[in-house]
């Protein structure tokens, strides 16, 4: 079983446009709504490869019950711990080949449901073979509540998607997660420097000693695909040209490819290609966690991964 962590999930609201007017009225004829936060499209993209998956975190109110509903109906096991704050909503206006994201920050957690979360989370551990921690943590809970939980994951594998000082308190601990996924705009803020895309730069850069113990650091590097490190091996995975209908999700898409293959103990090649091959595969439809898996093969087999 796989268990994947939204500890801020949301309702994620899709509004397309033709073009996006400021000050004005704005009106939207094909609004998506979808139980959403990155862990849960991680989720949906495993449900889809027809993995066993559970589903946790925090979820309140009418629209955590919402969130449940979503996945009773596309069949996705969870099992949520209740708080007294709100779940939130996120809109992403999509106009004019961009995208304009509206986040709400989310509830307040308190320090009792901190603590029943870490034993909630405790158990699901225990009964997972891979564990995909993905996204913000809401407000009311200490920057390092990620190493807190990376203590009790029983050795379990994990896969942490997660940014700024949350990944940074991660990376000074003792427990080290399996594989982390920064862009390079995220690898930057880490080390406090500038990241060039070069080989060389990234080679040094992933190299540092802040990333030592962990397995494996994939970083993304959008439409120039993404530079690995395994061990101490490197490779450049180069895809192929996409039509873009929404790239929402993409990367948690890929997350979940990554996860999927690390559990069935593929090789590099092949879990770096199903990790990209299930971004583009995402970035290629309209709804966010969606994948048409007819696709598949096609794009899989025009991935270059390289040992540079």
């Amino acid at each position: 079983m796989i268990l994947t962590i939204t500890m801020n999930p949301s309702i994620d609201i899709s509004y397309p446009l033709e073009a996006f007017k400021l000050d004005t009225v704005n009106r939207v004829k094909n609004v998506r709504k979808t139980a959403g936060g990155k862990g849960l499209n991680v989720t949906r993209i495993l449900k889809q490869l027809d993995t066993e998956v559970v589903a946790s975190g925090l979820i309140g109110g009418a629209l955590g019950e919402e969130i449940k509903k979503d996945l009773d109906r596309n069949g996705i096991a969870h099992d949520f711990l209740p708080i007294s704050g709100e779940t939130r909503n996120c809109i992403a206006i999509l106009h004019e080949g961009q995208q304009t994201e509206i986040l709400e920050s989310g509830p307040v957690v308190s320090a009792q449901e901190a603590e029943a979360f870490l034993k909630h989370f405790e158990k699901l551990a225990a009964q997972a073979e891979i564990i995909s921690i993905s996204g913000s943590l809401p407000e009311g809970l200490p920057v390092d509540f990620y190493r807190q939980m990376m203590q009790v994951c029983h050795g379990k594998p994990v896969v942490l998607d997660c940014s700024g000082e949350a990944l940074a308190e991660v990376l000074k601990g003792d427990v080290k997660p399996s594989l982390i996924k920064p862009n390079a705009e995220e690898l930057a803020g880490l080390l406090g420097r500038s990241i060039s895309t070069n080989v060389d730069d990234l080679k040094n850069t992933l190299s540092d000693a802040m990333f030592s113990g962990i397995e494996w650091i994939v970083v993304s590097l959008g439409s120039a695909g993404a530079f690995a490190k395994h061990q101490d091996k490197f490779y450049r995975v180069t895809i192929p040209k996409i039509a873009v209908v929404n790239p929402v999700g993409s990367g948690d898409a890929t997350v979940a490819g990554l996860t999927a293959a690390i559990a069935e103990a593929w090789s590099a090649e092949a879990i770096l290609k199903q990790g990209n091959v299930l971004g583009m595969l995402n970035a290629q439809e309209a709804t966010t966690g969606q994948v048409e898996l007819a696709n598949y093969q096609a794009l899989f087999d025009q991935i270059q991964v390289e040992e540079v």
